[in-house]
């Protein structure tokens, strides 16, 4: 579905520092995918290739066998991709209705009932939610574009043990109740004892 070939990455001004050496991977359907790395192992970087917010220095990033570069990056964020990031994002002067309306046309109420979030805490000051509430609605937001696949960039680095293990569940859900690409960077190795595959970089590649 979601397919890394022989991807390689550097940073124009440091040649000799490769951040990905020849990479690839196919990422399914239906998985929950955690890449596990040290700081600076390009855990990030993976996660902005496969968004589509940055290109490979060689090789091919591609979506149901297309590359998307030939499909447009700002097709790919827009049809496939939803993000979610270690510190939510959200824009604090909104409710969480309106956060997730940002987010795209499904029905924002649904979403936040579904996350776990009441109406009157969906129609509140998202500053006056707690962390795992606001990481809920940052989810639902990410949903509310109905994407194909979800990546997470340290989604529960921000939380609690209990909270985290929550995120992850949901994370896991989606993955298996609503078939989606679930692709998650992490430091947990609590979280990634729970996804279906395990990703570890290192070296420029995976182990």
């Amino acid at each position: 579905m979601l397919e890394i070939k022989d991807v390689t990455y550097y940073y124009k001004s440091q040649k000799d520092k490769v951040i990905l050496n020849h990479i690839s991977y196919s990422f399914e359907k239906g998985k929950m995918y955690a890449v596990l790395g040290a700081s600076g192992s390009g855990k990030t970087t993976l996660l902005s290739l496969l968004a589509g917010l940055d290109v490979p220095v060689e090789g091919e990033i591609c979506m149901d066998g297309e590359n998307i570069i030939g499909k447009g990056l700002n097709a790919h964020r827009k049809e496939n991709i939803s993000l979610v990031f270690q510190n939510y994002n959200l824009i604090d002067y909104l409710t969480p209705v309106e956060n997730v309306r940002l987010g795209g046309k499904e029905d924002p109420m649904g979403l936040l009932k579904a996350m776990g979030l009441d109406e009157t805490q969906s129609r509140r000051n998202v500053m006056q939610l707690s962390g795992g509430q606001q990481q809920r609605v940052a989810i639902a937001r990410a949903l509310a574009g109905n994407a194909p696949v979800l990546l997470a960039d340290e989604p529960t680095g921000n939380l609690d043990e209990d909270t985290a293990n929550e995120i992850i569940a949901v994370f896991a859900e989606l993955a298996h109740k609503q078939n989606k690409c679930v692709i998650v960077v992490t430091h947990s190795k609590e979280l990634a004892r729970q996804a279906d595959v395990i990703l570890t970089l290192g070296k420029g590649s995976f182990h």
